[in-house]
């Protein structure tokens, strides 16, 4: 399996199981599901009904969650979109400084360049009311931010990364 971290943070953003999917060489889009996630139970070992306890009263609820925003405990954040931009720009920045520190080549990087700003001009823009964000667990500010929307069906949720912000772990 391989866990793709961001290459800024660190942080863990997904995994090679949820069947990536790479768009116009420059984001990666995965499928999502919503997951229960079962009630927490504790048994002290105590009788609740003896010593007049209410055995609901600390029993957790299970919860519907995103599959991928769980497995990685991804941070919900949110933007307008001229802050979206704002940070947008710096990032991309940052990234572009990655690739030269690990020697990407010039036409990666123009590549890179031009493909995230067809990207942002041509998809993101034009439905950015639709699009949730979530950063990675450290809430970092300078790191990658997961984009989250819903397939045309309107019920399948599924996030976009940017490839080039990525780095492969093989575990």
């Amino acid at each position: 399996m391989i866990i793709y971290k961001d290459i800024l943070t660190g942080a863990e953003i997904i995994s090679d199981s949820y069947n990536l999917k790479e768009v116009d060489g420059i984001v990666y889009e995965a499928d999502c599901a919503m997951i229960t996630e079962e009630a927490v139970q504790v048994n002290t070992g105590a009788n609740a009904s003896a010593e007049g306890g209410d055995d609901d009263a600390t029993e957790d609820q299970a919860v519907k969650v995103n599959n991928i925003v769980h497995s990685f405990r991804l941070q919900s954040t949110s933007f307008d979109k001229k802050g979206y931009l704002a940070y947008l720009k710096g990032y991309m920045k940052a990234v572009k400084s990655a690739m030269n520190e690990r020697n990407a080549s010039a036409e990666e990087i123009t590549a890179f360049e031009k493909g995230a700003q067809g990207y942002v001009k041509e998809k993101l823009l034009p439905n950015f009311k639709d699009f949730e964000f979530y950063t990675g667990e450290s809430m970092n500010p300078d790191g990658l931010v997961v984009l989250l929307n819903y397939r045309e069906d309107g019920t399948t949720p599924y996030v976009i990364v940017w490839k080039h912000g990525l780095k492969e772990m093989k575990v």
